[in-house]
């Protein structure tokens, strides 16, 4: 039976981990012949510049993310908060169907007891509904700048959009709904927690905004990469690439939506006439800087938490997370 379970716990990272391989080996294999011709022409400066404004957004979700805490009455600093999403996006990069947000929680409850681990899921329900539906959003105000567009493209972005709205409705409508029901009643709460955190017409515009930068940012660094391969890539291109890579990576996949999120960007490159191997190599180096910088940003909140954090994040790695006590705690 135990051996079962290990083979389970080990099939859920090696399957998806292999699909990512494949597609990244995929797409370099098909553009090959071309690879070395490309990297001759590269202009390296840009690509300390990507890594530079990568650091830079990191820090804007911790200002965010701070905020969303805040109204959660969670009284933390921009370093927690940044080095807290740090780690558990590090986790996401091996651990499928983000589990590693999991870490999150569990941080939250190791640095402050008297926070519920209701909270902490609240706290990542907000952060994640804003980074999708204002990403759908800056896709939106892409799409106009763009010829020939093809019909997919608008269906990855309405539905986010649509989800969106149909949440906050729920949220709006939910008013003093409650119920006996031990699983209702914490999701209730949960429900509860987000609206606190989020529709209140300060923190609706506050979170809307700052999102709309996070994303902003995380085009720069895309545009710090087409830059480093000498492209002449409209704004709107990279921003249309940034916004499919990342709905599309938002569907768990893959760990970390490796293999998935490069396809996206390739694909939405070459529609705008970029060749194949440049496109092939901006969205794999894209993706690779942001991991990159996530990855040491990941190592560095464990020497920012202690060594507890170390542990846990090596459970995370082995699909060991548990959240022991209630959600409603």
């Amino acid at each position: 039976m135990l051996n079962d379970v290990s083979a389970r716990k080990a099939g859920a990272i090696v399957l998806p981990t292999l699909i990512a391989v494949g597609i990244v080996a995929y797409m370099l294999y098909r553009v090959w012949g071309d690879l070395l011709l490309t990297l001759e022409h590269v202009v390296v400066p840009f690509l300390f510049l990507a890594i530079g404004v990568c650091i830079f957004a990191w820090f804007l979700r911790g200002f965010r993310y701070r905020y969303i805490l805040q109204g959660l009455e969670i009284l933390r600093g921009v370093w927690f908060s940044t080095a807290c999403i740090l780690i558990s996006q590090t986790a996401n990069l091996v651990v499928p169907a983000r589990l590693g947000d999991l870490v999150r929680l569990l941080i939250l409850k190791h640095e402050d007891a008297g926070t519920t681990y209701s909270q902490g899921f609240s706290s990542i329900v907000v952060e994640r509904v804003f980074d999708v539906v204002m990403v759908a959003v800056l896709g939106v105000l892409a799409l106009p700048f763009v010829l020939d567009v093809p019909d997919w493209f608008f269906t990855v972005i309405g539905i986010p959009l649509a989800a969106g709205g149909i949440f906050f409705v729920a949220l709006l409508a939910m008013g003093g709904v409650q119920s006996d029901n031990r699983y209702i009643g914490i999701l209730l709460r949960i429900l509860g927690d987000v609206k606190a955190a989020s529709l209140r017409p300060r923190a609706l515009a506050t979170l809307s905004l700052s999102s709309l930068l996070i994303w902003v940012v995380d085009v720069l660094v895309c545009v710090a990469i087409v830059m480093m391969f000498q492209q002449a890539i409209p704004f709107a291109v990279v921003v249309l690439a940034i916004v499919i890579g990342n709905l599309v990576k938002a569907v768990p996949i893959t760990p970390g939506g490796v293999g998935t999120y490069e396809l996206a960007l390739a694909l939405t490159f070459e529609l705008a006439g970029t060749p194949a191997a440049t496109a092939t190599l901006i969205a794999v180096l894209d993706h690779l800087v942001k991991n990159m910088v996530t990855l040491v940003g990941g190592v560095g909140s464990i020497y920012y938490f202690g060594d507890w954090a170390a542990a846990l994040l090596k459970r995370a790695f082995h699909r060991d997370l548990r959240v022991e006590e209630s959600f409603g705690e």
